[in-house]
């Protein structure tokens, strides 16, 4: 069994991740802002983070902020790896990076330059969107009593525990570059997945598409962030969204 360190292991994906890694032996170490005893901020490095690295066989890189500093924490990251020689750096991404011209994507994109020309050895999954992500998504836009989705747009939201899975798998395993991307069974149109939502927890609203500009708009609108012949992934939005409802979706 080897030692594996995840980054962001308290997230969304690295709580599956760390729960599935340690099942199959491996020893897991959890960096992320607060987790001791590895309470790092990528951004600003450091003894603790040579620290969390140390020892280490593999990095599954899962942390990120839509607010920006991914770029600097790579950097960060990749040069305490290099240091500590680490033999594998995974890394989640999503598709579409390097297709949709947003800013949050352009960060993820380069964050994958910067491990690709690590020195170390490398794996890159790209996967859509979460369940969670579309979730969150929607319950804030049914804040108001009309719901304002951008018109002529799809998705493909996969379940997390299955990217979870497929992550573990490729952090047990040997260096393998861009493996293929990761998607979930279904694309739907945003209004289908928004009503969907509405249903599952008996809200009621007016839904209401409305035409954006912009090249961001317009790569989304013609499916760039989509995989289409990579729909592996099982679990449905409706499944999700069935689970939460009489659990922890909060009716208004």
């Amino acid at each position: 069994m080897t030692t594996i360190l995840v980054t962001g292991g308290t997230g969304t994906l690295g709580r599956h991740l760390t729960e599935r890694l340690r099942a199959a032996g491996h020893e897991v170490r959890v960096l992320s802002r607060h987790a001791q005893p590895y309470a790092v901020d990528l951004r600003e490095g450091g003894s603790g983070l040579d620290a969390a690295v140390t020892g280490v066989d593999t990095v599954v890189h899962c942390a990120t902020s839509p607010r920006g500093g991914d770029e600097k924490a790579a950097r960060n990251l990749v040069a305490a790896a290099r240091r500590a020689g680490v033999g594998h750096l995974v890394y989640i991404s999503i598709v579409g990076v390097d297709r949709v011209p947003y800013g949050y994507y352009t960060s993820k994109l380069a964050v994958e330059r910067l491990i690709e020309d690590s020195g170390i050895g490398w794996t890159v999954l790209r996967a859509t969107q979460f369940h969670d992500l579309v979730l969150t998504v929607l319950q804030g836009l049914a804040k108001l009593p009309i719901m304002l989705l951008p018109a002529r747009v799809k998705d493909q939201p996969v379940d997390v525990t299955e990217v979870a899975d497929r992550l573990a798998e490729l952090a047990q395993g040997a260096p393998a570059g861009r493996v293929d991307d990761m998607g979930g069974p279904e694309v739907r149109t945003f209004d289908s997945l928004a009503r969907a939502y509405l249903k599952a927890t008996g809200r009621r609203r007016a839904v209401v598409k409305v035409p954006l500009r912009g090249a961001a708009y317009r790569a989304f609108r013609e499916g760039l962030h989509l995989a289409p012949e990579h729909a592996v992934g099982k679990g449905t939005f409706d499944e999700f969204l069935a689970k939460r409802a009489g659990a922890r979706v909060v009716r208004r």
